[in-house]
């Protein structure tokens, strides 16, 4: 596999891109679920009940991800330690994903679900990782690359909304 130079050309116009929709999907998502009465509302913060258990396996795995993906990311691509750093991430990513689907503030969320408009990103996440390793072990470099960026930036967009 080759390496692409970012910030030049086509591939960090992608990598622009890519980051500006993403932006704009997460700024649309937090903006709804605050509105809507989602995880991003005031009333919906309950800390005292303490830290549930998907809220523990989120944070511990989204953290190193975060950390792992920046790595993964900056680092040569096609070498054996960008395989073992980015199936790390995705196993990060995945678990990460399905700890969200168990985030829920009853009575809370659309239409009292539980569920926010940011649980979008849990579904988006579920397609987008699985899609992203198709295309790399299909040779799809260009969409592997870009998938892989959504949704680091997803993670790093998501995580400043949670901390604010």
């Amino acid at each position: 596999m080759t390496q692409r130079k970012s910030g030049k050309g086509p591939a960090g116009q992608g990598l622009l891109v890519t980051a500006l929709i993403t932006a704009m999907i997460t700024i649309l998502f937090g903006a709804l679920s605050a509105s809507l009465g989602g995880f991003a509302s005031t009333g919906a913060a309950n800390l005292e009940s303490g830290i549930s258990l998907p809220i523990a396996i989120h944070l511990a795995t989204a953290l190193p991800a975060l950390v792992i993906g920046a790595v993964v990311l900056w680092r040569p691509k096609g070498t054996a330690q960008h395989r073992l750093l980015g199936r790390i991430w995705a196993g990060l990513m995945l678990t990460t994903a399905i700890a969200s689907a168990f985030i829920r503030a009853p009575g809370a969320g659309i239409a009292g679900t539980g569920y926010s408009v940011i649980h979008l990103f849990t579904i988006w996440t579920l397609v987008s990782l699985p899609f992203a390793v198709w295309a790399a072990r299909n040779g799809k470099v260009e969409s592997h690359m870009n998938a892989m960026r959504g949704l680091y930036i997803g993670l790093c967009v998501a995580g400043a909304f949670t901390l604010i």
